[in-house]
């Protein structure tokens, strides 16, 4: 990617803006539930009841383990969350988890269970009735209490950079600090950390924290907010960067922060005026990015896959963020909401889905019961699909019968 200016150059980066400045931005103060209240994060439900109702709002089965490459891909997401329930850090997020009967023993016990029986049954149909006789169903209350869920997609994205600084790449990625837990609260605000055009990193604490060079802020910034990058580097070599820590800031969105300085309202915000609106004002990303305090570091994760913040690799279409003060972590869930696939026409458009996932991400943005981000993959296609998520539907979580 060239410049941020230039739309038809600058195509891939406009995408992740979507992603990042409409879909995210999108979360308005959705409230945390009260531990103890009436109104848990997740309701138990019964299963047979919404099967009984209209196939646009009842159960379906999830056809696309009909293919084998997806269920295999689904069994991987589920190792993947098995491995992080044997860890001790499951052990502490689950010590106080605010719904009763949702346990790190059930969760994993329920995931060893699936699995067996997504071996055991290679049709969809076949696979739904086995889990509607053996797992109790609890809803997300959503938004509103009735279990309206907001989605969102996002993506690991991929980026031009260089291994030195040059002219054509000035904006770095930092390594984590070694001393960053004695770093003195509150933490330095972004502004102070890289200053206003995000290039004097080196004048203070950051200094030699250089990893890789980035030819433009925004592409950047966007890592941040994703926690994890491909790199395409100069040499010719490619670069993979994951999470590695942050400052201790609350997130802050770019599109919410436009909105709220009555650039746009939030029906008037979208893709291609978000496009028209940094081609046209090119200085105010300099206005806007040091609003957002946090600030993420990184590491080389030499090519590994994508890490959610358990720890454990996150994969495409299987994997979800949600609010993990509220939501079981690594554990099995069923989402009801669009995804864009590509048509005959080679055209993105939505389709309702029915899917099995596994919960094991979180996000800045991500908060309340009403929030699920789905990781979509690595590169531009999965940008563009990503961008494209924005609406709503359920989300169910599914544990083993006692």
């Amino acid at each position: 990617m060239e410049r941020v200016f230039s739309l038809t150059a600058y195509r891939p980066v406009m995408k992740a803006i979507a992603l990042f400045c409409l879909s995210l931005s999108l979360v308005l103060g959705v409230a945390l539930v009260a531990v103890g209240s009436e109104d848990t994060p997740l309701r138990r439900v019964d299963p047979m009841s919404l099967e009984q109702q209209s196939s646009e709002s009842g159960l379906l089965p999830d056809e696309s383990l009909a293919s084998l490459s997806q269920r295999q891909t689904l069994l991987a997401a589920i190792a993947h969350s098995l491995h992080y329930l044997q860890t001790p850090a499951a052990a502490e997020d689950y010590r106080q988890h605010p719904v009763p009967g949702i346990t790190r023993d059930r969760v994993q016990r329920s995931l060893e269970r699936f699995r067996q029986l997504v071996l055991a049954h290679p049709a969809p149909a076949q696979l739904q009735i086995a889990v509607l006789r053996e797992f109790d169903f609890y809803q997300a209350i959503g938004t509103d209490g009735a279990g309206t869920v907001e989605f969102t997609g996002y993506f690991e994205p991929t980026y031009h950079a260089s291994r030195v600084r040059t002219a054509e790449y000035p904006y770095p990625l930092y390594r984590v600090p070694p001393n960053l837990a004695q770093w003195a609260q509150p933490h330095p605000t972004r502004l102070q950390l890289e200053g206003t055009d995000g290039l004097q990193g080196s004048a203070g604490l950051l200094r030699g924290l250089e990893m890789v060079w980035l030819s433009d802020r925004l592409e950047a910034f966007l890592v941040q907010v994703q926690g994890s990058a491909r790199l395409q580097l100069t040499d010719g070599s490619t670069m993979t960067v994951g999470y590695a820590g942050r400052t201790e800031y609350p997130y802050a969105s770019l599109g919410r922060e436009l909105v709220n300085d009555g650039k746009f309202t939030l029906e008037e915000l979208s893709l291609p005026v978000l496009i028209q609106y940094f081609e046209q004002n090119p200085a105010d990303l300099d206005l806007y990015i040091p609003r957002n305090n946090r600030f993420v570091f990184f590491q080389e994760t030499r090519g590994s896959a994508a890490i959610g913040s358990l720890g454990v690799p996150v994969t495409a279409e299987r994997s979800i963020a949600t609010d993990k003060s509220l939501m079981p972590p690594g554990a099995l869930a069923l989402i009801q909401t669009q995804i864009p696939y590509t048509n005959f026409a080679g055209e993105l458009e939505p389709r309702s889905v029915s899917r099995f996932v596994l919960d094991q991400d979180t996000g800045g943005a991500i908060r309340g019961a009403g929030r699920v981000d789905i990781f979509m993959g690595t590169g531009e296609q999965a940008g563009d699909r990503a961008g494209l998520i924005n609406g709503t539907g359920q989300l169910y979580y599914l544990l083993l019968k006692d």
